[in-house]
């Protein structure tokens, strides 16, 4: 049989046997690709809606199969396996995708070789008019693969400079910042490894560069972060380091700040990354403020951020687990939790199953189940919950949701587009609809009543996101705990008024030491 190859990054390109096969039926083209990443057998109803969703369903079903005969004959040979209601590309026919090669090279950690198969985004210049609901699969599929693509670069930036080979780590740098212009993280990635290449001109030229797109697309100026790491003096060795611990079969990206007799550790939501959580000025000044009270330390749990992409949404227990192998990565003994928002629920199951290691506990904005029931008023019913989900999920990439998350920040230029390339690195569109979809079954209220360690709840009574109630339940199921009614509307815990929000913190830390 024929071995088939399909090159879905770029305009999409067929061979047989390593020669190319001019196939000049657009659908057609569609059709393979849609097929081969499938990897199953797919309704013949389901494609005939994707490729022809103006005709009736016979006349889909017709073209389909004339299209399946058409394209046979270009191929030279049957490589479809067909019933009366599917189709597949068949077992025999020997099939390779590049998008999935790059996705194997990813899961393995050659991460090199993954970025040499991408030679362009996904089905990038291919469409299909009055086909929307095609167009809106590969513009899913596209930013999966690009989120993939930018986690792998980041890996290879520091791996390649931990190793000296400061000119590779430039290299991916600088497709980083290709990918996201505006990311100071990336900016500075490339400004750092060409300083510790030798090349400070070329370092200036891109600083320059980047201080002029900040200034003309956002209207701000470089942190001062990035302007220190042009100072004569400046150390780009002593940068803090993202470390990694393997658990269950996952790398897991972690860091740790400063000192202190207790433990920090930081859980921030939904999304995290442990690079770019430092980018926003709020965000990195709240984070620094802890610092002063112990010894910080921040991850990303499996699947979002630096840590490893997973096939599967990070649920409570895996999540839990996770803690532990970072709290034992980073020699911790006695630790504080401070789970926002989704992350409460982890931090809860934790705090239970770890009561020795775990000093206290904090919880920000969270709620302890993620729909609504007759017996819990306090969330979003499930299909209000998938409503939202889906918009979130439909914008990704944008600062969809700020509005919602942190009001205060709604207008502001800086932290609108800090937000959306969070987002774009943190995950993917595919990705953090299985982590939403998890968090909507979640249910941790059995475990409220077993928490045995000193707690705080922090709420916001106009809190957007997460309602008042929410955390006042949590805070009545928890023995003793410490419920902090806090003003203002924004759900994000560096948002808005900091202040209450640390002396709170401050507080419980004095009266747990």
């Amino acid at each position: 049989m024929t071995a088939f190859s399909l090159g879905a990054f770029g305009f999409p390109e067929v061979h047989a046997d390593g020669r190319p096969i001019k196939l000049a039926l657009r659908k057609g083209l569609a059709l393979l690709v849609y097929l081969g990443e499938a990897r199953v057998a797919v309704a013949r109803d389901v494609i005939a809606a994707l490729l022809w969703p103006e005709t009736d369903r016979e006349t889909g079903l017709a073209r389909l199969r004339r299209l399946l005969h058409r394209v046979e004959l270009t191929l030279g040979q049957p490589v479809f396996e067909t019933d009366r209601t599917s189709v597949r590309w068949s077992p025999a026919a020997l099939l390779t995708i590049d998008s999935h090669v790059f996705e194997s090279a990813c899961d393995a950690g050659d991460f090199e070789q993954a970025c040499a198969i991408y030679r362009g985004d996904f089905l990038a210049g291919f469409a299909l008019d009055g086909c929307a609901e095609f167009d809106d699969w590969a513009f899913f599929r596209r930013e999966a693969l690009r989120g993939r693509l930018m986690h792998a670069l980041e890996r290879l930036v520091q791996d390649r400079n931990a190793v000296g080979d400061h000119f590779a780590a430039t290299v991916h740098a600088g497709r980083l910042v290709e990918l996201d212009p505006l990311s100071e993280v990336y900016g500075r990635h490339l400004i750092r490894s060409l300083l510790l290449a030798g090349d400070r001109s070329a370092a200036e030229r891109q600083h320059g560069a980047l201080t002029r797109r900040l200034r003309d697309e956002l209207g701000v100026a470089p942190e001062a972060e990035t302007e220190a790491l042009m100072s004569p003096a400046a150390a780009p060795h002593a940068a803090p380091m993202t470390r990694y611990v393997k658990g269950a079969g996952v790398h897991l990206a972690y860091q740790t700040y400063g000192s202190g007799p207790l433990d920090i550790l930081v859980m921030p939501g939904f999304v995290s990354h442990v690079e770019r959580a430092w980018e926003h000025p709020g965000s990195r000044a709240f984070l620094a403020s802890l610092m002063k009270l112990g010894r910080l330390v921040v991850f990303d749990r499996r699947g979002i951020g630096l840590s490893d992409r997973v096939g599967s949404a990070p649920g409570i227990d895996v999540t839990a687990q996770d803690i532990g192998t970072v709290l034992r990565a980073a020699d911790s003994r006695r630790v504080v939790l401070f789970g926002a928002s989704e992350c409460g629920p982890a931090c809860i199951k934790f705090a239970v199953d770890e009561p020795r290691r775990v000093a206290g506990l904090i919880l920000f904005g969270a709620l302890a189940k993620g729909c609504w029931s007759q017996d819990y008023p306090h969330a979003l019913r499930a299909s209000q919950y998938d409503a939202w989900s889906k918009h979130l999920i439909a914008q990704w990439g944008g600062p969809v949701g700020i509005e919602t998350f942190a009001p205060s920040l709604a207008n502001d230029p800086q932290a609108r587009a800090w937000w959306a390339g969070l987002l774009r690195a943190a995950s993917s569109p595919g990705g953090i609809s299985a982590v939403l979809e998890a968090f909507r079954d979640a249910d941790v209220r059995h475990l409220l009543a077993q928490i045995a360690v000193p707690t705080l709840v922090l709420h916001r009574r106009e809190d957007k996101a997460v309602r008042f109630a929410a955390g006042r339940d949590i805070a009545s199921r928890i023995k003793g705990a410490e419920f902090v009614e806090l003003d203002g509307s924004d759900h994000w815990f560096f948002a808005g008024d900091q202040g209450p929000v640390l002396a709170a913190i401050e507080g419980f830390m004095k009266r747990i030491l």
